[in-house]
């Protein structure tokens, strides 16, 4: 691990390319681990599918690593299940968290006021989540976070194998910039989001205040990494063009 000066110094070196001098139109949110703090919720939906399947899994730390990539995929990554197990611990995962689970969760500190002033500058906001499409308009509407967004996409819950990158190219076909992906930006905590966005063609800015890490985000290739939301709201005020001129002319 990098750290200090030397760590700056290196993002800098290997952040050349799009991210910086794009003047973005569109900002594509992850949920879990950028807007909303959903941790709790989720480790322990894990933590009980684990059980049911006959495996102990106490360290509710450890189990952060399935917040954000497809459940599918982490179960057999994470826990070496074979797919049938994995689909059983999907299920099962499924039992607790669309009950209880996805309300063990809040949004970050600072994210409305944010998510307010990327609107009032003129940005168009969607959301982007691995998380099946109803359970992502249930939490955002359960936070009063809906208003903001002229698009949410999430996967289809009968498509397990569904990628992040097929998320984003789902909501650019909604809001008419699949021919415009320069203008587009992916904004979410852990390397999926990273590669999503490279397999989509569009830039992707990490966030460290999530559940990945600076290391994790900047070996994926984040095209940049911000630390607090105040700091992300201030990169894309200040590196964003004021689109409500434009937008009110159309």
């Amino acid at each position: 691990v990098v750290h200090g000066i030397e760590s700056d110094n290196r993002v800098q070196q290997q952040m050349t390319a799009k991210g910086e001098n794009n003047m973005y139109q569109v900002l594509l949110f992850d949920l879990d681990g950028t807007l909303t703090a959903s941790g709790e919720g989720i480790t322990k939906s894990v933590q009980y599918a684990l059980r049911k399947l006959g495996r102990e899994a106490d360290d509710l730390k450890a189990l952060e690593v399935f917040v954000g990539p497809p459940l599918l995929e982490q179960f057999m990554r994470y826990c070496g299940m074979s797919e049938e197990e994995a689909v059983q611990g999907v299920h099962y995962y499924r039992e607790r968290y669309n009950v209880t689970g996805l309300f063990e969760n809040h949004p970050y500190k600072d994210i409305e006021e944010m998510l307010e002033a990327l609107r009032e500058k003129g940005y168009t906001l969607g959301v982007a989540s691995s998380k099946p499409d109803g359970m992502v308009k249930k939490i955002l509407e359960h936070f009063g976070l809906e208003k903001y967004f002229c698009e949410i996409v999430g996967s289809d819950p009968n498509k397990m194998k569904m990628s992040k990158a097929d998320v984003i190219e789902i909501i650019l076909e909604r809001l008419g910039y699949r021919d415009r992906r320069a203008e587009a930006v992916m904004i979410g905590d852990r390397n999926q989001d990273v590669y999503g966005a490279q397999q989509a063609g569009i830039s992707c800015i990490g966030v460290t205040y999530g559940y990945g890490s600076y290391e994790e985000l900047l070996q994926a290739g984040a095209d940049k990494i911000v630390k607090s939301v105040k700091e992300l709201e201030e990169y894309l005020l200040l590196n964003g063009t004021d689109h409500r001129e434009k937008r009110e002319n159309i």
